[in-house]
């Protein structure tokens, strides 16, 4: 598995899957075969017409038809990626996405950019400078993801919600902050990397910030004699022991 480290404006460090070379051309491949079904609809529905309604036509509606699927082919990459948040139909299936590596969500500019150098990296090349390109650079990009400051990396989390935890709580673990319930998953994940990058860089500022945040969002107080970590890791396993709680509760109920 190879990895990207992104480092958001709050200096929070991400780490990403990078997207290989077999999942980018799995997406290409059904972006490819959806133009390719959309191209043989209009052909059925043109030879599915009668002679006369389409002599009488002229032809021009099919291939008035015919321009604009072309049109929306060559701007589909960047039509997609800039209305679905850096995924196109193909990319969503393969479950890979484009982000930027300043650490913000990509801009207008960066999709244009990526969308105006496929011209080389699928154009001129036929796509095997694209090929080569995410097969031997460090972070997987092709040359329109160098000059736009992008690259593709797997939406699906290295790190599941069963693997942050800290250990299972113990049997008749009773959870202090009944609050964490308005967290999310994706809250718990962003707690565990910084509890990681802490643990590997101690960093205290990191682990103040983010204690002081989580306990003005859950508008809590520490328990006596507890640090900013240790709120950090009773916050996570209060969630775990509740969400388990929760997750029995509706597995019995089914079970009734």
């Amino acid at each position: 598995m190879e990895i990207v480290k992104i480092t958001t404006a709050q200096n929070i460090q991400i780490e990403y899957e990078l997207a290989g070379l077999g999942k980018r051309v799995k997406a290409r491949c059904i972006d490819y075969a959806l133009f390719f079904a959309v191209y043989m609809l209009c052909i059925l529905i043109f030879f599915g017409q009668t002679e006369s309604v389409r002599t009488r036509g002229s032809n021009k509606g099919f291939f008035i038809a015919l321009a604009v699927w072309g049109c929306l082919c060559i701007l589909y990459d960047l039509l997609t990626e800039v209305f679905f948040n850096g995924q196109s139909i193909g990319k969503k299936v393969a479950k890979i996405k484009v982000i930027s590596l300043n650490g913000d969500r990509p801009g207008v500019g960066q999709y244009l950019l990526r969308w105006v150098f496929r011209l080389i990296d699928f154009g001129m090349s036929l796509g095997s400078l694209a090929v080569v390109m995410v097969s031997f650079s460090d972070k997987k990009q092709r040359i329109g993801d160098l000059v736009a400051g992008t690259t593709v990396v797997s939406t699906q989390p290295i790190t599941q919600i069963k693997d942050l935890l800290f250990g299972e709580p113990e049997p008749g673990y009773v959870p202090i902050y009944r609050q964490v319930i308005r967290l999310t998953d994706r809250d718990i994940t962003l707690i565990h990397e910084v509890i990681k990058n802490f643990n590997r860089t101690r960093n205290n500022l990191l682990i103040y910030k983010l204690a002081l945040h989580v306990r003005d969002f859950l508008q809590v107080t520490y328990p006596p004699d507890t640090n900013d970590y240790q709120f950090l890791e009773i916050i996570v396993n209060d969630y775990q022991s509740i969400v388990n709680n929760i997750s029995t509760d509706i597995l019995n109920n089914g079970q009734l």
